[in-house]
């Protein structure tokens, strides 16, 4: 069953239905839905899909050059002498009828050939801008994209009509995986999946959240057991050097320095490792709300929530699981997923104010959104906001607390929170929102209604199908 994606459907079949020549870059890192979604599209159009394989040049225009003839007459009558001669016939075959060209896995045609990239230009230029044809070239490789087939450099640069980065779902996006699940079932399934659908495929809502762990994770053959040594050995060289960097950044190593320090490398290494991984949107770099990029307070981490699952628990733990079993290792994974949820929580709380920033339902539209940390001058400690929203002048904040535990918000917590943001003197207009897996306690509740704090409880995540509001 396909789930999701209305609004890239809608992209697509937008550009198809124009009259003109359409050309749209789609890309997003492996596993992220962009051949499902493209398969889904092809169901109701009468497509070219050609998919290229990590094969020399020779073979993929073999392939390329069946896809276009078995297409236009049926049968197969050879290989086109070169990429030109493939491309010419296609342009020999439009007519007023629609005529849609899906490159799946661009990259590795153009990996082997560095012509192709110009040869697809010089026929965008020459034959194609008046014809009605709608080119898609999809690619996981994310820099490759962005870079070879987006990039000012890239002889395809700006003639695109659209470009589409397919990213991971969001938590309630992911929630319809999961119909029979309560909603913590729902957040905690997110939280060890993330948002990639063929990721959250392997967990079945008629199984407990401990043996979808046993059976879709840790057991021998599961799709998802070495998911992640598979997509590193597939994209780098040395996967020894970033396992070590994401189990640094999973168990608690967040600065450069403390990276470096963990796993016994240069800081400069690191630092070069960790940009790759960032540019596989595997790892982001954070800066303090409100601050700018270049600040000092530069923290890592993993955006992928399976990756982080599986670094935080799997990783570090292989051999003692395998002595374990199955079963006995996923009960102990489940009794530690609360501690492990507080981080996850503090990103599905973001995007659900994002979602009501989008359905205009703030207090105002933010101009810059994450978590805050830095130094309280009246404690003379460290402290954090996990969630500060800001407007472009940083006279309007929205302060925010996200709380993913086994009891009620109470009044010393409500307390610590209202003072952490007293040091915050600049905005003018101020709003506060509280959220609990577990819910508050009454003097929380009595509190929060006369100050005129927003209180998010588990269940309230999951709520937006009221009209349209300012909270």
């Amino acid at each position: 069953m396909f789930i999701g994606r209305e609004k890239e459907m809608e992209l697509l079949e937008e550009l198809h239905s124009s009259n003109k020549f359409e050309y749209l870059v789609l890309y997003g890192r492996r596993r992220v839905g962009k051949t499902s979604l493209l398969m889904e599209f092809s169901k109701a159009h009468p497509v070219i899909f050609y998919s290229a394989q990590a094969k020399n040049d020779s073979l993929n225009l073999s392939d390329f050059s069946k896809a276009l003839q078995m297409h236009f007459s049926g049968s197969f009558f050879g290989a086109f002498s070169d990429w030109n001669a493939a491309l010419n016939y296609l342009t020999s075959q439009v007519s007023d009828k629609r005529i849609t060209l899906i490159i799946d896995e661009f990259p590795f045609i153009a990996e082997e050939n560095q012509t192709i990239k110009s040869i697809i230009q010089h026929v965008i230029d020459h034959d194609w801008k008046e014809k009605s044809l709608f080119l898609i070239l999809c690619g996981s490789s994310v820099s490759f994209m962005e870079t070879e087939v987006m990039g000012a450099k890239s002889p395809l640069y700006g003639r695109s009509t659209s470009n589409l980065e397919l990213v991971g779902f969001d938590y309630l996006q992911s929630a319809s995986f999961f119909p029979l699940y309560t909603n913590e079932e729902k957040l905690l399934s997110y939280g060890i999946l993330g948002g990639s659908p063929c990721y959250l495929a392997a967990f079945s809502d008629t199984a407990t959240i401990e043996q979808n762990i046993s059976r879709g994770i840790l057991r021998m053959g599961s799709f998802l057991k070495d998911e992640t040594q598979n997509l590193l050995k597939m994209e780098l060289r040395e996967p020894a050097v970033y396992n070590s960097i994401f189990e640094a950044i999973a168990t608690g190593s967040s600065r450069l320095n403390d990276i470096a320090q963990k796993i016994h490398e240069e800081q400069t290494k690191c630092s070069k490792y960790i940009l790759t991984l960032k540019n596989m949107k595997l790892v982001d770099k954070v800066t303090p709300s409100g601050e700018k990029d270049s600040s000092r307070k530069t923290l890592y981490q993993i955006t992928d929530n399976f990756f982080l699952f599986w670094y935080h628990f799997i990783f570090v733990n292989k051999s003692y699981y395998e002595l374990l079993g199955d079963k006995e290792a996923a009960q102990e994974i489940y009794e530690n997923l609360s501690e492990y949820m507080g981080q996850v929580f503090e990103k599905i709380c973001t995007q659900y104010l994002v979602r009501l920033a989008k359905g205009k339902r703030l207090p105002f539209v933010p101009h810059t959104m994450g978590r805050w940390w830095g130094s309280n001058p009246n404690t003379r400690k460290e402290d954090d906001i996990d969630i500060l929203a800001l407007d472009a002048h940083q006279r309007s904040a929205i302060f925010c607390e996200c709380k993913y535990r086994n009891r009620l918000f109470g009044m010393d917590e409500y307390q610590d929170f209202l003072n952490a943001t007293a040091i915050f003197t600049k905005p003018v207009n101020r709003f506060y929102y509280l959220f609990s897996k577990s819910g508050f306690t009454e003097a929380v509740r009595n509190q929060a209604q006369n100050d005129g704090v927003k209180l998010v409880g588990l269940d309230d995540l999951f709520l937006f199908d009221s009209p349209t509001k300012r909270e």
